[in-house]
């Protein structure tokens, strides 16, 4: 099987995954983004050297304790007093939670940007343990949460932000293929060009404004904030997606591999996958914060 059609099974495979698990239900979406959070543990684990079983110990507990209660309380509540015969509510603040969670994410994030402009190429095994809490294992929770809005379980935002991932990646690739000339972080991602990353936002740009206008589908008093809305959310999927993609990309450079895993033929690892999505998720929960507060 040659090369490009065994990327396009794949590719293909891994897409009908993610929307199936998307639409069918609340549950097989934070599921399968368990799944995920789960490999890419194992494959950062790899990356930086660190303790496998603990890493993903941790993270499957504290991201199923999160998920529970922020998403299940009540149902969970009920459970654990059937079983223990006991009476016990959950008085944690999950917004608060959320916001305390953001703080981190961000601190990490930041740390990660400037990692990714370091020339130091050996990480601290104190800073790896941060990385795997503040750029793997809190993103993975912000994406699920993403996906509720403002009050419910809503697919299409979701499903608009891969969209949006999707097309920055497609498009940076292809202009940058036609007319690339300048190189972006020629050290980090030789491939990867100016040209290509402002192709990537005019296009992500564009399907931000077809997703607000044709799929999204506010009502009319809402349409134009809407438009403004998705574009913005396109321009921060371009910018962060594309550090996202770059500072995965130092990982695998220090640890002298050329993908994170090889779960998916042609394509890599989940960490591979996903990186532009796990930088972009608490940056679009910011932003959406900001909108609840200021509306």
């Amino acid at each position: 099987m040659n090369e490009t059609l065994k990327r396009t099974i794949s590719g293909a495979v891994y897409i009908a995954l993610l929307l199936t698990s998307i639409l069918f239900s609340t549950e097989s979406f934070i599921i399968l983004f368990g799944v995920f959070l789960v490999i890419a543990t194992y494959e950062f684990s790899n990356l930086a050297g660190i303790n496998k079983v603990l890493s993903i110990l941790f993270v499957s507990l504290f991201y199923s304790t999160v998920s529970l209660i922020s998403f299940y309380r009540i149902e969970t509540e009920n459970y654990l007093n059937k079983f223990l015969k006991d009476n016990i509510v959950f008085t944690v603040d999950t917004d608060r939670l959320f916001s305390i969670l953001l703080i981190i994410t961000l601190f990490v994030s930041i740390k990660c940007i400037f990692f990714l402009f370091d020339d130091t190429q050996t990480i601290s095994r104190v800073s790896k343990y941060i990385y795997l809490i503040g750029y793997i294992m809190l993103p993975f929770l912000f994406i699920t949460k993403i996906s509720f809005g403002i009050k419910d379980y809503n697919p299409k935002i979701i499903i608009g932000l891969f969209i949006l991932i999707w097309t920055n990646d497609t498009f940076a690739y292809l202009v940058g293929k036609s007319i690339g000339k300048h190189k972006l972080f020629e050290r980090i991602s030789p491939k990867k060009t100016i040209e290509g990353f402002l192709g990537g936002v005019v296009f992500a740009a564009l399907a931000g404004f077809l997703i607000s206008k044709f799929y999204i589908q506010p009502n009319p008093d809402f349409s134009s904030k809407s438009i403004l809305i998705w574009t913005i959310i396109a321009l921060i999927v371009s910018i962060f997606g594309t550090i996202g993609d770059l500072i995965e990309s130092k990982f695998k450079r220090i640890a002298g591999v050329k993908d994170s895993g090889a779960i998916m033929p042609g394509h890599g690892g989940v960490l591979d996958r996903l990186d532009s999505v796990i930088f972009v998720a608490p940056i679009i929960f910011l932003f959406y914060q900001i909108l609840y507060y200021v509306s």
